[in-house]
């Protein structure tokens, strides 16, 4: 359990990192022109982000 415990602490530390460097990106992001590369970073956050909140559910769904 403690293990578990740890996983769902790391999960959450880094899904905090994703949101802050998302809505950075989010932030920078031009009104027009935007590149290719800026939108692949952006969709990879997205799903780093998604990714890890179905981590932290699917740990923390057996927890009381």
């Amino acid at each position: 359990m403690k293990n578990k415990l740890f996983t769902i602490e790391a999960l959450r530390k880094r899904l905090d990192q994703v949101e802050t460097d998302l809505a950075d990106t989010l932030q920078r992001m031009p009104a027009h022109g935007i590149k290719p590369g800026f939108m692949a970073a952006l969709i990879d956050l997205e799903d780093e982000r998604d990714r890890l909140q179905g981590e932290i559910k699917a740990l923390t769904s057996g927890l009381p």
